[in-house]
């Protein structure tokens, strides 16, 4: 098992002949952008699955937010060691839990020039703990909400005091839904595929005139952080922190780029539920599905566990602070069963705090978001739900 590996993001130099580039970051981010749609190039710096989402609901509201630079992160020097994986025995079965076991001195990160928050390498030490083999489906979360009278986040009217700038009238309960246009659009604007859909929730994903009777073995979407952690209260358990999840999703593989190996299709078979075709108008479907799959559609990973990458983004415990990783690896030392960082601090919207989320999403191509490889990270404000996030719970003995 492995964790959390952080990628530092490469600088890109944009030349066109006879032109003069806009010298701030965000116009060549942009005009990186325009090449990504226009070539097929990998995805432009910067960008993550969770761009716009805040924004859209805040827009739904006429509570716009500023545009952020996020400043460069620099990378630290790899330490050379060899890791250790797996060397204790998993804590045993448990109903619908696989046990991980534990695992010493692992390298945490990943290997890609576009992803600054998680370089550099560092290592990390978790101690053994079950996992659920799937994300929580509408069946499970359709019992907890039976059992506890429940109500989400998107199920919530808006208050007022809460959303101090907004119109009265715009605050209803809803939720954010990816809404592609029906032709090709520029990377550079997220509110051609994000939109705010007042009555969209987990009984409704798509908004009024969509439910879940057919998609009970699907995961739960639209459930905030706070959704989540009242659920795994209700059953006995807690969210994953960000070094489990990555631990776990690797299967016990050792600084591969997948959680299957270092091929993203082996054999032209696919193991994930991911993006393909042109972002973000026109998915083809070629792995089956263009959106949620039902759980278990795809092999499972070396410890039983199924979607670890791929099909809806996952909640865990930490907060999401760019830097993190820098801070851990600062110290030279292995990270034991680290929690995250004591706050939030994401350079793209300062201010606001967001939680780490993992393993990407049925959206997530090469041409924008390709952060289903292994120690990809992603993160998500506590009170906001999508169509494409959802969580899975632990077990430990301790904790």
């Amino acid at each position: 098992m492995h964790i959390v590996r952080r990628i530092s993001k490469s600088k890109c130099i944009w030349a066109l002949t006879g032109m003069v580039l806009v010298c701030s970051l965000i116009g060549a981010v942009i005009c990186h952008q325009h090449l990504v749609q226009r070539t097929g190039a990998s995805a432009p710096v910067g960008v993550y699955c969770d761009n716009g989402i805040g924004a859209a609901k805040a827009h739904a509201r006429m509570v716009l937010a500023p545009a952020h630079t996020a400043p460069a992160i620099s990378s630290a020097t790899d330490t050379a060691w060899t890791p250790k994986i797996n060397t204790r025995t998993p804590p045993g079965p448990a109903p619908g839990r696989n046990g991980v076991g534990s695992g010493r001195r692992i390298l945490d990160g990943a290997d890609d020039s576009h992803m600054q928050d998680t370089k550099p390498w560092h290592r990390v030490y978790v101690d053994g703990f079950w996992m659920d083999k799937t994300e929580v489906t509408n069946e499970q979360f359709a019992r907890f909400v039976k059992a506890t009278g429940y109500i989400t986040v998107a199920e919530t009217k808006p208050r007022l005091e809460d959303y101090p700038q907004a119109i009265p009238e715009n605050l209803v309960a809803g939720s954010v839904v990816f809404s592609p246009p029906d032709h090709p659009v520029e990377l550079d604007n997220h509110f051609q595929w994000w939109s705010y859909v007042p009555a969209a929730n987990w009984r409704h994903p798509e908004g009024p005139g969509s439910d879940i009777k057919k998609r009970m073995n699907h995961p739960v979407v639209h459930v905030a952080y706070i959704d989540a952690i009242a659920y795994c209260k209700w059953a006995g358990r807690r969210l994953p922190t960000e070094a489990e999840f990555e631990f776990a999703s690797r299967g016990g593989l050792d600084r591969k780029r997948y959680d299957w190996g270092d091929d993203f299709m082996p054999d032209g078979k696919h193991m994930a539920n991911t993006f393909q075709g042109h972002f973000p108008d026109t998915n083809t479907g070629e792995d089956g599905y263009t959106a949620t799959a039902p759980v278990k559609s795809f092999p499972a990973n070396g410890y039983a566990l199924f979607d670890m990458a791929g099909n809806v983004w996952e909640w865990t415990s930490d907060w999401y602070r760019a830097d993190y990783y820098q801070t851990l690896a600062a110290t030279g030392n292995v990270a034991i069963n680290p929690t995250g960082p004591s706050d939030s601090f994401d350079p793209s919207e300062p201010g606001v705090a967001k939680r780490v989320i993992r393993g990407g999403s049925f959206l997530c191509t090469d041409q924008y978001c390709s952060r289903y490889i292994a120690g990809g990270r992603g993160k998500g404000e506590p009170d906001t739900g999508t169509n494409h996030l959802v969580f899975r719970c632990v077990l430990t003995e301790n904790r």
